[in-house]
């Protein structure tokens, strides 16, 4: 009694842990290690049949066991867990139940004993070591997947040591089993085991093509080899086993053909998408190209939401890069808490960046495709993302070059037109910087050359910088009165018409034409329709008083 209260106590531990792992460690997939928790469970139970000696209700138990493990590791490897894909798992289970069953006919035939060894126990327990080993080669190197192996060696050393030696010596191979997988449960590394990574394409291999054909065609021939040599005696082992193999089988096949159709999906959809990119002509168009592709890469309720920015100071601060000083990703994911939808599936934002390096001059401040939505959908289609992502940057920096062409193309059509005229006529970007200047402008202020990246800011007096500042931030046309410093410390009142083009695609800024007025009447005389100069606005009084005592 005192031994199944031992085993009631490991047991009710280890469930204990995986539960504690879970809700502390919040993996992506809960379901494999609750069903691994109740695997823990049916095994507890089991030897607690089997230390009251109910030996039958025991192996029902580990049964149950075994089957609870091979639930939970079909869920690890479902939508692009840590073994990429479950095509390698298949074809070793596949080819194990071939083996198995030519174990059972050959070797064990009905006694199901090596001995005192049992030969189910043994065999399931060498089938959940192989397992293991290919989880821990998948997820090199994390400490769960290394408990849950060493849990399972533990597990196969007791099934065979025990039976020929009974001892508490070699019965810690159980302890082990349960210390090992509740410690597994209890490692951060654990919500790596279920956490989605990005799919690549598996090259194919003709020996893993030739161990499935093995294992489909085993059953039928150790049937014909029992016809032939008289009676068949295993004919449900043989349907079981070949029927389990054509599962195995048909499961794999229809993983290929659904992972071909995804991936004619996604090339179809990014040559569509960069049919669309080619022909954009402007940013708009480039956006909506982005988002029609999007939702055809991804289910509409997938994602929760699309930002795409072609400027950095489109976007909050969370979403920019840190520094870096090696190459910049070509994604990564927003360091935020973790999140689930109502289903329980995790969410994650990814964000692609508009980087092109070679062409960073025409796009200096950058941009992102920021996606919000489920994780493991996301990363599925993490690389599909990033191609679109890269050449939605390369539309965008054709575009730009493109206008900087016609802009520049502009600027020499307005030079030659008005290379000999008398007005000043400036072109200014969004920050004031000038673009083209008129000859005049260079003999107005007394220069022979204007210095690179001069700003209107720089040309204007002191005193009047505020109100031009004022007057372009404001959108719209309009007349601003201001004085030029020249390079002999005088000063020439300009008239100064400003018009707001900076929504035209082929300006992108202000033109500005001045005109000489330093000779001219006061400003006040300007305005005839007023009598006195209390009816005038206050800056033109301003301005008045100010040419009163600077000329």
């Amino acid at each position: 009694m005192l031994h199944a209260i031992e085993w009631v106590l490991l047991g009710a531990a280890s469930v204990t842990a995986v539960i504690i792992g879970v809700s502390r460690y919040k993996p992506a997939r809960v379901g494999p290690w609750l069903l691994l928790a109740a695997a823990v469970a049916s095994l507890a139970i089991g030897d607690v049949f089997y230390a009251l000696q109910r030996f039958v209700a025991a192996e029902f138990s580990y049964l149950a066991m075994f089957a609870f493990v091979a639930l939970s590791l079909l869920q690890l490897t479902r939508g692009g867990a840590i073994l990429m894909n479950r095509a390698r798992l298949i074809d070793l289970l596949a080819f194990a139940c071939s083996a198995l069953l030519v174990v059972w006919v050959f070797i064990i035939g009905d006694s199901g004993q090596f001995g005192m060894i049992s030969a189910a126990d043994v065999i399931g327990g060498l089938l959940l070591v192989g397992v293991a080993v290919r989880l821990i080669t998948a997820a090199w190197f994390n400490w769960s997947a290394v408990l849950l192996g060493i849990g399972a060696l533990g597990m196969l050393v007791s099934d065979i040591a025990y039976p020929t030696a009974p001892s508490p010596v070699t019965e810690s191979g159980y302890i082990v089993l349960y210390l090992a997988w509740g410690a597994a449960a209890l490692h951060p590394s654990m919500a790596r085991l279920t956490g989605p990574i990005p799919t690549r394409p598996v090259k194919w291999q003709s020996h893993w093509t030739a161990l499935l054909g093995i294992s489909v065609a085993t059953p039928p021939l150790v049937l014909l080899i029992e016809a032939v040599s008289g009676t068949v005696r295993d004919g449900v082992a043989i349907a079981a086993a070949g029927g389990l193999t054509l599962v195995l089988t048909f499961t794999r096949l229809s993983d290929s053909v659904a992972q071909n159709a995804q991936a004619l999906t996604r090339e179809r959809v990014l040559r569509e998408a960069t049919a669309a990119l080619v022909a954009a002509a402007d940013e708009t168009a480039v956006d909506e190209a982005v988002r029609a592709a999007v939702t055809q890469l991804l289910p509409p309720h997938d994602v929760r939401r699309i930002v795409f920015a072609a400027d950095d100071r489109q976007l909050t601060l969370a979403a920019l890069p840190a520094a870096q000083t090696g190459p910049r990703p070509r994604s990564w994911w927003l360091d935020e808490q973790k999140k689930t939808d109502d289903q329980g599936a995790a969410e994650a934002t990814l964000v692609c960046p508009l980087w092109l390096e070679p062409l960073a001059v025409a796009r200096p401040n950058g941009g992102a495709l920021v996606l919000s939505g489920r994780m493991d959908m996301l990363t599925a289609s993490r690389d599909a993302l990033e191609v679109l992502a890269g050449q939605a940057a390369l539309a965008l920096d054709r575009i730009s070059l493109v206008e900087a062409v016609g802009r520049r193309d502009s600027d020499l059509y307005l030079r030659a037109v008005i290379r000999n005229t008398a007005d000043v006529m400036l072109v200014i970007d969004e920050d004031q910087q000038i673009r083209y200047a008129s000859p005049a402008l260079r003999e107005l202020i007394g220069v022979a050359e204007l210095p690179p990246f001069a700003t209107l800011h720089d040309l204007v007096h002191p005193d009047d910088r505020g109100q031009v500042r004022r007057a372009l931030r404001d959108e719209g046309d309009g007349v601003v009165y201001c004085a030029l410093q020249r390079t002999d410390e005088r000063q020439i009142l300009v008239e100064a018409t400003y018009r707001d083009l900076r929504d035209d695609r082929l300006v992108q800024g202000y033109v500005v034409t001045m005109r000489d007025v330093t000779h001219s009447h006061d400003p006040m005389d300007r305005v005839p329709h007023l009598a006195n100069v209390d009816g005038l606005p206050a800056w033109v009084n301003r301005r008045s008083a100010q040419h009163k005592f600077r000329y």
